[in-house]
């Protein structure tokens, strides 16, 4: 999405930008503070930091039928030894209702309770246990026993077969069955105390970088690969093209009917505690 911006691919209008790389549930901690002008955030933060920040209409991560997922570790050699024993083998859920029941009383590593992630499970499941583990830390606390079961974003919904995992729900998939809309997870937002013109001019720089690492893809990853986690540039595409896309362009009335509709529901369960008058920069 930046490619074109820290490369100076395009016009920036004579402003001067700061790139910071952060992870999510921190830059959602800076924009609970005001830190930043400009900041990615989890769309669930959205509901704390409403008063400070509006909603860029570009620059979204929207999970369209997929989305952050609840993993386990696999146990091959256990599995084995049940067959050979004549022994029931347990296998992963493939109902909402008997995921539920299998995540029932288990300890879940979490990448942050300000994250879509973590909303979205509740929303799922509803009062859970849980310990917040850095996301890149996530299957590493699962092998060590902290958790039974991990809540995976970013890269990690790419690569948790590979690294000895095995999926229990698509949060993103279950959402789209309930609701017919993408699941919110990531936007751009701008401090509003910066004066309307500024901030439109901020959400065209950033509409026009995203449409030129869509326009130039191939070089617009290869910048990406420097910041990739255990991905080729294969792999690396293959996550851009799920969450940069139209929805990240513009979030458009089904994106913004999905951002309402995902808040509302968290104000309703009783997981955020006001409701939220979305607000998008136009």
């Amino acid at each position: 999405m930046f490619y074109a911006m820290a490369e100076n691919k395009i016009d920036l209008r004579g402003y001067r930008f700061e790139h910071r790389l952060e992870d999510i549930q921190t830059l959602n901690e800076r924009a609970v503070r005001g830190e930043l002008h400009i900041s990615a955030i989890s769309i669930h933060a959205y509901a704390y930091v409403a008063n400070k920040y509006a909603l860029l209409p570009c620059g979204a991560s929207m999970g369209d039928g997929y989305g952050p997922i609840v993993v386990r570790k696999r146990r091959n050699g256990e599995a084995a030894k049940r067959r050979n024993q004549g022994a029931a083998v347990s296998s992963p859920p493939t109902t909402d209702s008997a995921a539920r029941e299998f995540l029932a009383g288990k300890k879940v590593a979490v990448p942050g309770k300000m994250t879509s992630a973590f909303l979205a499970l509740q929303l799922f499941l509803g009062e859970f246990d849980y310990v917040v583990v850095p996301f890149d830390q996530i299957f590493d606390a699962l092998h060590s026993g902290q958790a039974d079961l991990g809540l995976i974003i970013h890269e990690g919904q790419l690569t948790y077969a590979k690294s000895g995992f095995q999926k229990i729900v698509d949060l993103g998939n279950w959402w789209k069955a309930q609701t017919g809309l993408p699941l919110p997870l990531g936007g751009n937002v701008v401090r509003k105390d910066i004066p309307k013109p500024v901030r439109h001019d901020l959400s065209e720089i950033i509409r026009e970088s995203i449409d030129y690492g869509l326009a130039h893809r191939a070089e617009a990853v290869r910048h990406s690969l420097a910041f990739a986690r255990d991905m080729d540039a294969k792999l690396a595409g293959k996550f851009i093209g799920m969450y940069v896309n139209e929805f990240t362009r513009d979030y458009g009335e089904v994106g913004r009917g999905a951002i309402r509709r995902f808040l509302a529901e968290a104000h309703n369960k009783g997981y955020t505690d006001a409701p939220i008058e979305v607000e998008f920069v136009e």
